[in-house]
């Protein structure tokens, strides 16, 4: 599904070149769970960031599901990143005034889907994340993990291809990200969705991977 081919990115900061990832070889299949570790600053987000279409190869290639990405304009690259890869930041990004329910409906409305079809496709978003009975709590009444799986659930609800987490635990204590590594894992036996997860934590990508 996901194939890079000699893939590299580089940022000129100031006087210097910075390599940020240097000649990447990497293929993904459909429905593999992929866990990318390393330290802060090796290129993790870098890397994911040209995965989900956010940011372009210095050089190389980028094949998504048999398509050269250098090939597609904005327009496509941008109906791709809304229709087709679902992202799940540290930072869970809610909208604190709305609902869980409203929150994961988000992504509908702004593809324009009837209203029936974006009431059965948030219950199905819901069910699959286990957060049914808070759909109708706003943020606040939620806790960290609860959080993290309605932003879970807001991507899940475009049925995208893949999934691009970005240390999605980060921001919770040592309990709840066990919780919530079981939570992913079952997620993704539910959905089979490729997921792609980034990680400093060692333990978390041998886990999850």
């Amino acid at each position: 599904m996901i194939q890079l081919k000699n893939l590299s990115r580089e940022f000129q900061v100031g006087n210097q070149v910075v390599h940020a990832l240097d000649a990447i070889d990497l293929a993904i299949s459909e429905g593999e769970y992929v866990s990318i570790m390393g330290v802060s600053g090796c290129g993790k987000t870098t890397l994911l960031n040209i995965l989900g279409l956010l940011d372009t190869p210095s050089s190389g290639d980028y094949i998504l599901s048999g398509i050269n990405t250098s090939e597609m304009n904005d327009d496509e690259m941008a109906n791709i990143r809304s229709t087709k890869i679902g992202f799940i930041f540290q930072s869970f990004h809610l909208i604190p005034r709305l609902t869980a329910a409203e929150n994961v409906e988000i992504p509908m409305i702004l593809a324009g889907h009837s209203q029936k079809m974006r009431a059965e496709k948030v219950a199905k978003a819901l069910a699959r994340v286990n957060l049914t009975d808070r759909s109708d709590h706003r943020p606040e009444q939620l806790s960290g993990g609860q959080r993290q799986r309605v932003a879970m659930g807001r991507a899940i609800v475009r049925e995208p291809q893949a999934f691009l987490f970005d240390e999605p635990l980060s921001n919770l204590d040592a309990k709840l990200r066990v919780q919530m590594r079981t939570e992913i894992k079952k997620i993704h036996q539910r959905v089979g969705t490729t997921v792609i997860y980034v990680t400093h934590d060692q333990v978390e990508a041998m886990t999850l991977a």
